[in-house]
């Protein structure tokens, strides 16, 4: 495998930077390739602005169409072709974070709102002039999968826990990022209770990290259902038919 692994902690010595290095010793190990984005490493730029994209600012800044432009004239910023360059080589991408506030952190979300843009990510049309996506992308035939450390127990996110159910909570990633973009999502590497693990519980949590990632190649990706597979009408709505009497992100799982 080509892999993309993408982190977003401050800290190399704190548990998520182990379990990085853990993990991608473990995949080098095995004779994969493994390119790094350390996002606080590397002082990456969350912000969206003109000057990622070329833009005069003196002109009204329409961020999707002057991103668009950029992409298409090879005006955006360097960091941000850096990036591109790394998603196109990956066959295989680790998007690697601490829940904070029920999401990813700033730095990340913002790598996402830099790179992920319009011409690149998204905004492709099929072979009959439609426009894709859910299923069908830029990372059509590459696989994804979230590594996630949370401070509580793992029944407080669970159906009835307090925190809410954690598949809701990494639906926007994991559905609408990645296989919006039409990776093959992989169900996520989940660490509970973070804060509070030691030496040994640190070292069960890599050790199941590991074997989840050089697995990846046999793991049966998470059955969302494709924009294109005949579940949704053409508002996209799903059809009375499918799943009848269900609503909400549940209903988006075959």
């Amino acid at each position: 495998m080509n892999v993309l692994w993408i982190s977003a902690h401050p800290e190399p010595r704190s548990l998520n930077g182990y379990l990085a290095a853990e993990g991608q010793q473990a995949l080098r190990a095995e004779g994969h390739t493994v390119e790094v984005s350390d996002l606080y490493a590397m002082g990456w730029n969350p912000v969206v602005d003109a000057a990622s994209y070329a833009h005069d600012p003196a002109r009204r800044f329409r961020v999707a169409a002057a991103a668009e432009r950029a992409h298409r004239e090879g005006t955006q910023a360097a960091d941000i072709r850096a990036e591109q360059a790394k998603i196109d080589r990956a066959d295989t991408v680790v998007v690697q974070y601490p829940m904070w506030w029920f999401g990813m952190p700033a730095i990340l979300k913002g790598w996402f709102d830099r790179v992920w843009h319009l011409g690149y990510a998204y905004g492709h049309r099929g072979p009959n002039g439609e426009w894709i996506g859910y299923g069908d992308g830029f990372l059509a035939g590459k696989r994804a999968i979230a590594v996630v450390t949370m401070g509580g127990p793992a029944w407080s996110y669970g159906e009835r826990g307090i925190h809410g159910a954690v598949d809701d909570l990494l639906f926007p990633l994991q559905h609408g990022v990645l296989f919006y973009a039409g990776a093959e999502v992989l169900p996520p590497v989940l660490i509970w209770g973070a804060d509070r693990l030691g030496p040994g519980e640190a070292e069960e949590a890599a050790a199941r990290l590991r074997e989840r990632l050089l697995t990846i190649p046999a793991t049966v990706p998470l059955a969302y259902r494709t924009q294109a597979g005949g579940d949704y009408d053409e508002r996209l709505v799903l059809r009375p038919r499918v799943a009848p009497g269900a609503a909400g992100l549940r209903a988006h799982l075959a």
